[in-house]
Order: structure tokens, then C-alpha cells, then sequence
């Protein structure tokens, strides 16, 4: 009765706190970016040619150059943790940020706060390394929260697919429509499915990334909360040309 009691509490602080890991997983992806020569806000990057160069290195070192991952160093086996943290430009951040704060503070709650965290990045780090697998021999930087965010979607579609979500569609003049969220992310799924069939090995949008993180995420949910009573319950969000 007593452990009981003190689980509740537990819970019940938790809940009062809110979705903390998501929260500080945001800021931590806005501070890194402020910081970095993308954001144009620290002159001590310079402008310009010499802005360029430095942002051209910077995502170097910090993200996933898939012809270098599998050189074997630690440094280049880190890359796909640290990659997730970095963003490319303000839309770039904002896109993912967007996506992470409605669909991530459900997820968190519904997880629990460390296994939240170790999803998030585990399911980030991987979707990175297929990636960079399936492009082994490309010298283009990967960076971004992409894959640990659509894996964040993909466990979200298992754990609470009659969820209602607000969705903005540029094609219907951004009209506000409320669906359930299985609809809006199986559609998202679709295209990001369609996108990656048309998309070349250059610089762009890494799809497959998005891809092998919804499906880990998918699968991880299954795996772990199959059985369980699934939630339904309220959500927002913006579903348009940010894609995460």
C-alpha cells in the first residue's frame, strides 16, 4: 500500500513538471543552433565566404559524413548522437521543433521520462547510421533531429492513433482540419514513402531517415506497449511543408 502510495506521488509530480525531456531536448537543439555559425547571430563566424566555410565545417565535425562513419575513430561513431542536435537553417529548426513539441510531450508522458530520453535517442542514433549505411560512399553532411522525431511520430500512431489532430494543408489553402492522428501520420508516412523514391543521393532532405525512424519507433511501441490500454485524447498540430 505504501509503495503504491509513493508511486502515485510520483506520478502525480511528474505529471505537475510536464514533459521535461522535451522541453529540454528543444532548447537543447535552440541553443546549439544559436551558437552555430547557421543561425547568422555570432559575428565571430564572420559573413559571407568566410560565413560559408565556416558553417561547411562546423557541420563536419558535428554531423554524420557518411563516407567517414564507418572509418572506425570514436569521433566519427559519435556523430550520429551529435548530429541530432545540429540544424542547417531557421526552418530547418523550427520545422522539427514544432513536430517535437506536440507529438514528443504525449509520447514522454506516455512513456515515462528516461525511457523517453533513451528512445529518442537510440531510434535518432540509428535512423542516422541507416542512412549513412544505405549512402556509404556520400560526402554529404547529415544533421538534424529528422530521424529521432519521426520516430517519436511512428511510437505516437501505435500509442494513440484516435488522437484528434489540428492539421494546416497547403494545398487546401491552410485550412484548419482536425483528423485522427493515424490518418495524418500514415499520410505523412506516405509521402515521406513517395519522397524517397524520387530523391537523388545529393544535398536534400534525408527521407530514409524519416523512414527507418517512424518504422523503429513503430515497431519499438509494438515491441514494448502491445497489450497495454492505449490512450486517446486530444493533440494539435501543423502538418504542411516542415517536414521533420
Amino acid at each position: 500500500m505504501l509503495c503504491h502510495m509513493i508511486v502515485r506521488w510520483r506520478a502525480v509530480r511528474e505529471a505537475a513538471r510536464g514533459p521535461v525531456v522535451t522541453h529540454g531536448l528543444i532548447a537543447g537543439c535552440a541553443v546549439v543552433f544559436v551558437l552555430g555559425p547557421a543561425s547568422g547571430l555570432d559575428p565571430s563566424y564572420g559573413t559571407g565566404e568566410e560565413l560559408l566555410s565556416a558553417g561547411t565545417a562546423y557541420f563536419r565535425r558535428w554531423g554524420v559524413v557518411p563516407d567517414e562513419l564507418f572509418t572506425g575513430t570514436p569521433r566519427a561513431w559519435l556523430t550520429p548522437l551529435t548530429a541530432l542536435f545540429v540544424h542547417g537553417s531557421w526552418l530547418h529548426l523550427l520545422g522539427n521543433m514544432l513536430f517535437l513539441y506536440v507529438f514528443g510531450a504525449m509520447a514522454e508522458e506516455r512513456m515515462g521520462r528516461p525511457a523517453f530520453l533513451a528512445f529518442y535517442l537510440c531510434t535518432g542514433y540509428l535512423a542516422m547510421a541507416a542512412y549513412a549505411a544505405a549512402n556509404a560512399g556520400s560526402p554529404q553532411t547529415l544533421v538534424g533531429a529528422s530521424g529521432a522525431i519521426s520516430a517519436v511520430l511512428g511510437a505516437f500512431l501505435f500509442l494513440l492513433p484516435r488522437a484528434r489532430v489540428t492539421s494546416l494543408f497547403p494545398f487546401l489553402f491552410f485550412l484548419p482540419l482536425r483528423f485522427p492522428a493515424w490518418i495524418v501520420l500514415l499520410f505523412w508516412f506516405a509521402l515521406q514513402w513517395v519522397a524517397a523514391q524520387r530523391a537523388g543521393s545529393g544535398p536534400g532532405v534525408a527521407y530514409l531517415a524519416h523512414l527507418v525512424g517512424f518504422s523503429l519507433g513503430f515497431l519499438y511501441a509494438w515491441a514494448r506497449y502491445r497489450g497495454t490500454t492505449r490512450v486517446s485524447r486530444p493533440a494539435t498540430a501543423t502538418e504542411g511543408d516542415s517536414q521533420p
